[in-house]
């Protein structure tokens, strides 16, 4: 069944977000970097001026909570992602002041990480074959990375965007898109411009754009002026591809 047999439905939307509608779903990806030197292009995650590190996952395995503080010892962490068949997989991590906490869930992606126990007093760290994967600060409770990837047996539609800057701050914009993980390469999906001084950058797509299974999001911002903190959010239909 495809998205064009959902189109008669007056309430798709909300019977979506009530979860009345089968093989529908939806994600609302949203990031933020804390602060973006002046000329550098980085994706808009929790850790700023860098790229996120898409080659960690070149081969899938577990992940590695780093050593928290004393007040966060004992609260739950919950990881979402993908697993190495690109299916949708959760992991609970209790989170440990006295040393590491290794997974044994398989993840190929992550894209989402928070406490379930409340908010975290220190920042939380978690890597994957040594390299930062995800990343909360302190105070947060959750992730805030605009990356996202498609799960296997799932069409996605991209209807909306945005971003915002930090009053004095502007950049330019890319939404990365890796088709289908076809290949290693990345190509601009969509682009825009986005000033503090000028307001926030909103788009709603004219037609959804479709993004086939498997297919990597990765929002990225090119700084022309000022340290600034910037924000970013997208929201995508899954529609199941066999029901």
């Amino acid at each position: 069944m495809g998205f064009r047999n959902y189109i008669w439905d007056e309430e798709f939307d909300l019977n979506v977000a009530r979860g009345k509608t089968r093989g529908a779903s939806q994600i609302h990806k949203f990031g933020a970097t804390p602060s973006q030197s002046i000329n550098t292009t980085a994706t808009v995650w929790d850790k700023g001026d860098t790229l996120y590190p898409w080659s960690a996952f070149d081969t899938a395995g577990v992940l590695v909570v780093a050593q928290v503080g004393a007040n966060d010892n004992g609260k739950t962490l919950t990881v979402q992602g993908l697993d190495s068949d690109f299916n949708l997989v959760s992991e609970d991590f209790t989170l440990s002041s006295s040393g590491t906490v290794t997974g044994t869930q398989t993840f190929k992606r992550v894209y989402r990480g928070f406490l379930t126990d409340g908010t975290n007093d220190g920042q939380i760290n978690v890597s994957r074959g040594g390299t930062q994967v995800l990343r909360i600060l302190a105070g947060a409770g959750q992730t805030l990375m605009a990356v996202y990837t498609v799960p296997a047996g799932y069409t996605g539609y991209l209807y909306h965007g945005n971003c915002t800057a930090q009053s004095g701050a502007d950049a330019t914009g890319f939404m990365y898109v890796r088709y289908n993980t076809v290949g290693t390469t990345f190509r601009v999906g969509h682009t825009f411009e986005v000033s503090g001084d000028g307001g926030p950058y909103d788009y709603k797509f004219s037609f959804p754009q479709e993004l086939a299974e498997k297919t990597d999001i990765d929002v990225r911002l090119t700084t022309r002026s000022n340290n600034g903190r910037f924000t970013a959010a997208f929201d995508i239909l899954l529609i199941k591809n066999e029901l």
